[in-house]
């Protein structure tokens, strides 16, 4: 018994750390195509650790670009819990930030802590609708998620566009003819609290404390309690009395809510404005699918996405960094963070399959012994 409790305790620490040996996996085959560009790996990755933990100031840079990575993976956490795969990360939070962004240029007039309130429950609410549109349709009408949610990225940026080509366009870029893709920037008031001299906002801190709230949402609550349920098994859920459409709807309505959010903080604790390219990335950052990797990295565990987040936000800020030293294309900047989430998502599959093996012996043990064999043994 201590020895299976022994390789039990083992095998359940080899999944843990399967995302980090991952990460290390990719750095290594990210080494080698350094040594190919004729720079040192070594020096490289001294660049990459310093633009992200070598200051106080690169910390903060660092908290700052793991802050949306956090609030998307909270919310892929729960969707993930729910056995549903929410890929429209991108375009919740630019519906987010669409409506946090016309609260603070509409109600001019209210007190800054009213404001901001109003702002992240609007870009809350935001996200919220626009992951519970492909909830809806999976729950009542068995449309592919991820069909539904990459569908909807495509409709939030077209929508983006316009009002940023239009209706919400900076009056003193449309004075000018310039038509650059902005609104007018929020009033000093409207700002999240920043710790100076860094652009540490007080984004962080809510990102934390959600992160914990999500934690005990999951598995402290009823309403936890049902959407894991539904997750492991919907036709055991069905027949327990639990309402699945509703949980699948849920489960999709705050992941998407939580997108919203980072996109409302992204307004009022980073850019002050609503400002884009043309592309989602223009304004995201690409958060909406990083926070997938950042939360399958946590084991899609509200509190593991902490540390996951602060990660994947260390290796965007120093991967910056590190192009500028050793003056590396940006392809391969991109190339790198693409072998980590191949990785690390690799990494969350096998680690489904062993914990499948795992529950297969476990069964396997607790069989009873087969009794045909014992005539033979009592006639022997």
């Amino acid at each position: 018994m201590k020895k299976f409790l022994q390789s039990e305790w083992m095998s359940r620490l080899i999944d843990a750390l399967l995302p980090v040996f991952a990460t290390l996996a990719a750095l290594i085959i990210g080494a080698v195509m350094l040594l190919f560009l004729g720079v040192n790996p070594i020096v490289a990755y001294k660049a990459l650790w310093d633009g992200a933990f070598g200051s106080g100031n690169a910390f903060a840079e660092t908290l700052v670009k793991a802050t949306p990575l956090l609030l998307v993976g909270l919310g892929i956490c729960i969707s993930f819990r729910g056995d549903v795969i929410n890929i429209g990360g991108e375009g919740q939070m630019i519906i987010g930030g669409i409506l946090a962004t016309w609260i603070g240029l509409t109600f001019t007039g209210l007190p800054g802590w009213l404001a901001i309130t109003l702002a992240l429950l609007a870009g809350f609410l935001g996200g919220a609708i626009w992951g519970g549109i492909p909830g809806y349709l999976k729950a009542y009408f068995n449309v592919n998620e991820i069909l539904s949610t990459v569908m909807m990225n495509a409709i939030a940026v077209q929508i983006m566009n316009f009002m940023m080509r239009g209706p919400m366009l900076d009056p003193i870029q449309a004075a000018k003819a310039s038509k650059i893709p902005q609104t007018a920037r929020l009033i000093e008031a409207f700002r999240l609290a920043r710790w100076s001299p860094t652009r540490l906002h007080l984004g962080v801190l809510i990102a934390v404390i959600l992160a914990i709230l999500v934690y005990i949402l999951l598995w402290r609550t009823t309403l936890g309690y049902r959407i894991r349920a539904v997750g492991m098994n919907p036709l055991a859920s069905r027949y327990a009395g639990i309402k699945v459409p509703r949980y699948i709807v849920m489960s999709l309505l705050l992941s998407g809510a939580f997108a919203g959010l980072a996109g409302a903080i992204q307004v009022y604790g980073v850019n002050y404005r609503m400002i884009t390219d043309g592309s989602a990335s223009g304004f995201t950052g690409n958060a909406g699918f990083n926070g997938i990797v950042a939360a399958l990295f946590g084991q899609l565990h509200p509190l593991w996405s902490i540390p996951a987040s602060i990660l994947f936000g260390a290796l965007l800020v120093g991967a910056n960094q590190m192009q500028r030293v050793v003056q590396v294309p940006s392809a391969l900047i991109t190339a790198l963070n693409g072998l980590v989430v191949v990785f690390v998502v690799s990494s969350e599959f096998l680690r489904r399959r062993r914990q499948r093996q795992r529950l297969a012996h476990a069964k396997m043990d607790d069989a009873p012994p087969d009794k045909t064999s014992q005539p033979a043994e009592a006639s022997a």
